[in-house]
């Protein structure tokens, strides 16, 4: 896995995003964020429906589709899809590989794995190979 450009993440979203995956240290969270102009800003959890949500996560259908027509509607576009490792690192799983359907978007890996210290990684992925962007935080 080579790196890519840098990506900045308001840190008002990344303490979210992170928020939410400590809400539920044994289960995988998920769910989407929007961008407008290129800078991410809104966080849409969607439910897992995974049928073992310890180790994967699957976005609820139905909740997919409503975030998307919300971005739509703000005038957001899909900035990353988002999920946690509750007891695995920040990097793609086999799993994560596979299922990933959406080239152009950020995977962003949290990983509750390590102690007292939450760790965010961002990955492109396309035909099942990772490659990771560097994140940087945005005072905003």
């Amino acid at each position: 896995m080579t790196q890519t450009t840098e990506t900045q993440i308001p840190r008002k979203l990344t303490n979210q995003l992170l928020h939410l995956a400590q809400l539920s240290p044994d289960l995988e969270v998920c769910g989407l964020v929007g961008s407008k102009n290129g800078i991410p800003r809104t966080c849409y959890p969607i439910t897992n429906t995974a049928e073992h949500p310890q180790q994967r996560f699957l976005l609820d259908a139905k909740q997919q589709i409503t975030a998307m027509a919300d971005m739509r509607n703000q005038g957001e576009e899909l900035f990353a899809i988002y999920h946690s490792h509750p007891k695995a690192p920040a990097q793609p799983s086999i799993y994560d590989l596979e299922a990933a359907a959406y080239p152009d978007a950020l995977y962003l890996i949290i990983s509750l794995n390590i102690k007292g210290v939450l760790e965010m990684r961002g990955f492109k992925i396309n035909q099942q190979k990772a490659q990771e962007v560097a994140l940087s935080l945005l005072e905003k």
